[in-house]
């Protein structure tokens, strides 16, 4: 990838909805080849979507954790993103080596709300969890350099 399309993908990740013109302004490029550059960058898969940054805490979930899930069955069917995909607490669901088999985001306003999260995980995937609590969050969602 040239270094100015990953200026260019640094630039939308700090800002989605930057215009055409002042991603020209910062990258040296006129208006219209950068909305040529994005438009390739897109048609390319490496932007997929835009999306707005939320402040959970003034969302009600300031409560954020990632949970670890873990088959009591080994030999059970590997269906667990499907069978959590109607929790909406959940933000996001990665596959990973190691001992656990997903690692889950969730967000929810209280521990309360957390414990009773975490039984209907257990339910509904037949899983253990071991559960991460976030203290702070100094940078998330750090742009490409």
């Amino acid at each position: 990838m040239e270094k100015i399309d990953r200026q260019i993908l640094r630039l939308l990740t700090e800002d989605g909805r930057m215009s055409y013109t002042d991603l020209g302004k910062a990258t040296g490029l006129s208006t219209s080849a950068v909305h040529q550059r994005v438009k390739r960058l897109e048609e390319r898969g490496l932007i997929t979507g835009y999306g707005a940054s939320i402040d959970h805490a003034k969302a009600g979930r300031p409560l954020t954790a990632f949970i670890s899930i873990t088959p009591f069955d080994p030999a059970s069917p590997d269906d667990y993103p499907e069978r959590l995909s109607e929790i909406e607490e959940i933000e996001s669901c990665w596959s990973v080596a190691g001992d656990e088999s997903y690692i889950l985001k969730i967000r929810v306003a209280t521990p309360a709300d957390l414990e009773e999260l975490l039984a209907r995980i257990r339910t509904a995937a037949n899983v253990s969890t071991r559960t991460t609590i976030v203290l702070s969050t100094p940078y998330e969602n750090r742009p490409i350099s």
